[in-house]
């Protein structure tokens, strides 16, 4: 009789400090746009620029949290989130200037 198994990787509890931490570090940087347009008129949004803004920062770092909690390897890790920080990077580039030239690029 074999007592010997394979460890069982058991993914981390979950726990909605994760969710918070990416909405306040969310927030936190949707305040420098929102502030500056206090104090010039050279940043002007709307709120479905705030929006985009929250999905994209949002979604980033719920990824990147994704990333962290459910690979295994460090090395795992470090692509994954190099993948999501150049998607990310890729989107925000095409919604400002349109290097690809969507019919999502900004004027």
């Amino acid at each position: 009789m074999n007592t010997m198994t394979a460890p069982h990787h058991q993914p981390p509890k979950r726990s909605g400090i994760h969710y918070v931490r990416v909405g306040f570090a969310t927030a936190v940087i949707l305040c420098i746009p929102a502030i500056a347009m206090l104090f010039t008129k050279e940043v002007n949004w709307g709120p479905g620029d705030f929006l985009v803004a929250a999905v994209l920062l949002g979604g980033t770092g719920l990824g990147l949290e994704f990333a962290t909690l459910r690979l295994a390897t460090g090395k795992s890790r470090v692509f994954a989130g190099m993948a999501i920080l150049l998607a990310f990077l890729l989107v925000w580039a095409e919604l400002a200037v349109g290097i690809v030239g969507s019919p999502l690029a900004g004027s």
